[in-house]
């Protein structure tokens, strides 16, 4: 289905509006005014919840098959719990177990699987041969997921003042390719950068190339979130012309980024939602005195892992 054909994503009006934080420590750090727009306190944590409950409200098929490193997973765990129906959820053996457990917490059942043996696809479409009728969901690559993140494009277009820049982090694409989608709906002049993780920076090389470049195996970046192998057509139509350019971000640069929205604003961010802050730190000059947007995309991240994260 596609966004044309809708007046408004089905997930509108359900999802939790973003919130926005004005930071001053980190404005004044960083020589830009940062806004973050936390969606760690979107229903499951994550901004995943506005895609996964677009597309489970709208396919009609019962069951739904998805692979997800974790908050995709949960998110779609929990709009079928809302919705009455199944999912089944392929995540890695090396999925942060705070995110395990949250896919089984909210009903779905978890098929952990190697990805050095098998890849994630071809589990799922195993599971969809064995369960006949279910629907593959993608949770990065499908123009339903696009359709329901574009609802924190629209929220971030229509806050005034208005931004100059947007910093998104970028896995799959999808919730770059949603904002954008949601800035141009609303009229929005904000410029669109991405926030990469450098061990995983097949989009930034896609950009650079003009054409969608493969990871050759799953980057293992603590950015777990951006563990892709590659953009997804869908969002790659879109994001080919839509980023101003991505910032390839140093692990070491997430780590900071983690360490000081703890420190600066007391927000607990999860690596990969601090993908946009470590872009900012990553190259300054680019920022500086613009009016920013950093798009802190989700909160869900293991105890252990955190605690070590802050207090590196």
């Amino acid at each position: 289905m596609s966004m044309q054909h809708r007046v408004q994503p089905i997930v509108q009006g359900v999802a939790r509006p973003t919130v926005f934080v004005e930071s001053r420590a980190l404005s004044d750090r960083l020589a830009c005014d940062v806004t973050l727009a936390l969606e760690s306190f979107q229903f499951t944590g994550s901004f995943k919840f506005r895609a996964a409950y677009n597309v489970a409200a709208s396919v009609p098929n019962q069951r739904i098959l998805a692979a997800s490193s974790g908050n995709f997973g949960q998110a779609l765990a929990y709009a079928c719990h809302l919705l009455g129906k199944r999912c089944t959820i392929v995540m890695p053996t090396t999925s942060a177990a705070v995110k395990v457990d949250a896919v089984r917490r909210y009903g779905g059942e978890v098929a952990l699987t190697d990805t050095t043996v098998i890849s994630r696809a071809e589990r799922v479409a195993q599971l969809a041969h064995n369960q006949p009728g279910s629907y593959v969901a993608s949770a990065y690559d499908d123009p339903l997921v696009i359709e329901g993140n574009s609802t924190l494009g629209m929220e971030i277009g229509t806050r005034k003042p208005c931004f100059d820049l947007v910093v998104a982090p970028v896995g799959g694409g999808g919730l770059a390719a949603g904002v954008l989608a949601g800035l141009l709906s609303v009229g929005a002049r904000a410029r669109l950068i991405g926030a990469e993780p450098l061990l995983g920076n097949d989009a930034a090389r896609s950009l650079r190339e003009r054409r969608i470049v493969t990871n050759e195996t799953e980057p293992q970046t603590i950015a777990d979130g951006a563990r892709t192998l590659s953009l997804g057509l869908h969002n790659w139509s879109a994001l080919q012309h839509g980023f101003e350019t991505i910032v390839e971000v140093p692990e070491e640069d997430i780590v900071r980024a983690v360490r000081m929205l703890f420190l600066e604003s007391n927000v607990k961010a999860e690596p990969t939602g601090a993908l946009s802050l470590g872009a900012v730190l990553t190259d300054r000059a680019r920022f500086r005195g613009a009016s920013v947007c950093c798009i802190v995309s989700g909160g869900n991240v293991d105890p252990g892992v955190y605690a070590n994260l802050i207090a590196s």
